[in-house]
């Protein structure tokens, strides 16, 4: 595989994750409630690990040939921002305590939750079924699974660095600044629900 092309899919993947999103939402969220990020961010790059693991079984082969499956999926991922959204601005962080961590719920739990982030995202659907087969070589001396697996734990590792930096920066700003906490989050909450109703609005006017 091309060094090129993993290069040129790395600038466009760095690109779309330093876009804030429900990714950014949802590390800052671990920052500020959790007493560590790791378990959150260990969701979401579960999530994108098994999208990677769908990709290279061909399911991206079936979705471009079926756009109304496409459309199923980013309607769900709209729908779930737009809960997590609401959810989020039910209950504003405030910097991490051991308390606050018994009340986000188990680790486990934030584990779950951070598969179904990353998995049902909008932006990350995108990625992997629509760009990351374009900087595959079908003919190429790797196979293709191969190329797509190398692909998706270049944009996984990504990930990693850069949600914990948001996770780890959100704790260490604002934990001592509650009031600015809490409109970060609310901010971040309001974003999910905008984003969910756009992509819904959008879906439903194709």
């Amino acid at each position: 595989m091309a060094v090129s092309s993993i290069t040129a899919f790395w600038a466009v993947s760095v690109l779309l994750i330093l876009v804030p999103g429900a990714d950014w939402a949802y590390a800052i969220n671990a920052g500020l409630r959790d007493r560590s990020v790791v378990p959150a961010v260990s969701g979401l790059l579960l999530g994108y690990l098994a999208l990677t693991a769908v990709v290279a079984a061909g399911v991206a082969a079936v979705v471009a040939r079926t756009p109304s499956v496409l459309t199923a999926l980013t309607v769900l991922g709209a729908l779930y921002l737009v809960w997590l959204g609401a959810t989020t601005l039910a209950r504003p962080a405030v910097a991490g305590t051991g308390e606050q961590d018994a009340a986000s719920g188990a680790a486990g739990a934030r584990v779950l939750k951070g598969v179904g982030i990353s998995g049902l995202n909008p932006k990350a659907l995108l990625l992997f079924l629509a760009l990351l087969p374009q900087f595959t070589a079908p003919h190429g001396s790797w196979p293709l699974a191969a190329q797509i697996g190398t692909l998706g734990l270049v944009h996984t590792l990504s990930c990693a660095a850069i949600y914990l930096c948001v996770g780890v920066l959100a704790r260490t700003v604002l934990r001592a600044r509650p009031a600015a906490a809490r409109a970060v989050t609310r901010i971040s909450g309001a974003a999910m629900i905008v984003i969910g109703v756009l992509l819904l609005a959008e879906r439903l006017a194709a």
